[in-house]
């Protein structure tokens, strides 16, 4: 851990949360936010804004500490040679983002399907990729397609199935305002793109119920 970056912990029952934060980053981009604050008719010495440049800036360090991970490595962290050659899915990931556009929010679910080709890889792993690629500023349809491509790359199975539905704050807080619109984006490789059996199967257990 570089000298410039810090650790706070805090307790809550027994649970100790633990934050890194590079200490010069933090302050810099504090440093604009009360310039911000300013021009948007605040008064940023006021009690509940004397913190707040503060705050955001280590939210936003946290929500695209995506760009220090390297996704390829989380994978091969917990590959397994295997012989098992049928369609392995984890569906529901929870995903957050941030919009490039306006720096809002977007959230929703993923859901990824691969099938192995000798290997196999740690599950958790996969909803790890995920958030290393959505705690970047993004846009939903590259997300999609790096996730894709970073599995594919990574593992070389015979496909890789990937689908997301989001919501977008920048649709329903400003803009369009709709508010209950969800943007669904696709992704394929291998199996998944050329046969339409496989592909089929992957859409009905992503939308199946466990009850």
């Amino acid at each position: 851990m570089s000298s410039k970056d810090i650790l706070k912990g805090e307790s809550r029952d027994g649970y100790v949360k633990i934050d890194r934060y590079n200490e010069n980053k933090i302050e810099a981009v504090a440093s604009h936010y009360k310039d911000i604050l300013s021009q948007l008719g605040e008064n940023p010495e006021r009690e509940g804004l004397l913190k707040t440049p503060e705050r955001v800036a280590k939210a936003l360090q946290y929500l695209t500490h995506g760009y220090d991970l390297k996704p390829d490595e989380i994978l091969r962290s917990a590959m397994f040679e295997e012989d098992y050659s049928q369609m392995v899915v984890v569906k529901d990931i929870e995903v957050y983002s941030m919009c490039e556009h306006h720096m809002l929010p977007f959230f929703g679910k993923a859901h990824i399907a691969y099938i192995p080709n000798g290997h196999i890889v740690g599950l958790s792993k996969i909803p790890r990729v995920v958030d290393a690629f959505a705690r970047r500023l993004q846009v939903q349809e590259r997300l999609t397609n790096e996730i894709r491509d970073c599995i594919q790359n990574t593992l070389s199975p015979m496909g890789v199935a990937v689908v997301m539905e989001c919501r977008h704050l920048c649709m329903s807080m400003r803009g369009v305002q709709k508010q209950n619109s969800v943007t669904t984006t696709s992704a394929f490789t291998g199996t998944f793109l050329s046969n339409d059996k496989t592909r089929a199967e992957f859409l009905r257990l992503i939308t199946a119920s466990l009850d």
